[in-house]
């Protein structure tokens, strides 16, 4: 991991050009997908078209020899999802109403949230994430297979059932009831928890680089009642996404539960796991850690 500027962009604008690039050529791949695939149930189509813009950006990858180009797709592909639907044309789709409305903005939020924390992260073409870099070393004639299939299709599969819940939303034209405001409360709740945590996290590394605290292991905030606070917070936006999904249409849509399902099982026995080992092996003393405070849910800690 970079350490952390007081800058907002650590990037030099040529890469942020180059990954802007990147993601409107995905999006004029999956455009052709949707534009020219024979007959199929819209979700297949949407489907196909995902992956169709994840390869784009996997080109681009491979070109420039850096998979962190994927990076901002976690965030990007979802806000595209919601914004399209309602004006898809797609069989069944009802058009813009209170419900789509909602959801556009829910994930707007958390888009524009999670887009901007990358942003400030990411310190261009010359940095990639420390798991990917992980890979290289492991997997050094496999890396762009690894990086194809785990770095790239692997996510994309991932979000896509996240955003499942999008779909019983965008054909439903039942009223916005409690349970609504309810899922929309917990998707923006979350996304704060999320910020706050980044936040608490980035003030800290400063004060470290600072010499304002002598600390290895952060405990600051969200971080002393959570060790992974920020997973935590990317976990419960899915959950209120697909309460979301489910009260727009009770009778049928719990196939959606595939999408929060899917998020919980790959930060708690993937993520986790990867940044625990992480942890421990650069900081013996965060088993002390790892003893007195809650992995996921945050919790007042133990003495």
């Amino acid at each position: 991991m970079s350490a952390p500027s007081t800058s907002f962009l650590q990037a030099p604008p040529r890469a942020f050009v180059l990954v802007a690039v990147s993601y409107v050529l995905s999006l004029g791949a999956a455009w052709a997908v949707m534009r020219f695939a024979p007959p199929m149930h819209p979700l297949w189509a949407l489907f196909l078209a995902d992956v169709a813009a994840t390869l784009v950006v996997f080109g681009f990858s491979r070109a420039f020899d850096n998979s962190s180009f994927y990076d901002p797709y976690w965030s990007v592909m979802p806000i595209v999802l919601a914004a399209y639907l309602p004006f898809s044309g797609l069989p069944g789709v009802v058009g813009l109403n209170a419900r789509q409305g909602l959801m556009i903005a829910v994930v707007g939020f958390w888009a524009l949230r999670l887009t901007v924390n990358w942003m400030r992260g990411w310190t261009g073409l010359a940095h990639e994430d420390w798991r990917y870099v992980n890979f290289r070393k492991q997997f050094p004639r496999a890396y762009w297979a690894v990086s194809l299939g785990g770095i790239h299709l692997f996510p994309t599969v991932c979000t896509f059932l996240g955003c499942l819940a999008m779909w019983p939303a965008a054909t439903s034209s039942a009223p916005l009831g409690p349970l609504d405001f309810i899922g929309a409360a917990i998707a923006i709740a979350a996304t704060v928890i999320e910020y706050l945590a980044d936040e608490q996290m980035r003030a800290f590394r400063v004060a470290q680089l600072a010499g304002h605290t002598t600390s290895r292991t952060c405990e600051v905030g969200l971080w002393g009642w959570s060790r992974h606070p920020n997973y935590f917070g990317e976990i419960a936006f899915w959950v209120g996404v697909w309460v979301i999904g489910l009260t727009a249409s009770k009778a049928d849509a719990w196939w959606t539960a595939a999408g929060p399902v899917t998020m919980i099982v790959l930060f708690v026995f993937a993520s986790i796991p990867m940044m625990e080992k992480r942890s421990v092996a650069r900081r013996p003393e965060y088993a002390d850690l790892q003893r007195r405070v809650s992995m996921l849910i945050p919790w007042p800690p133990k003495s």
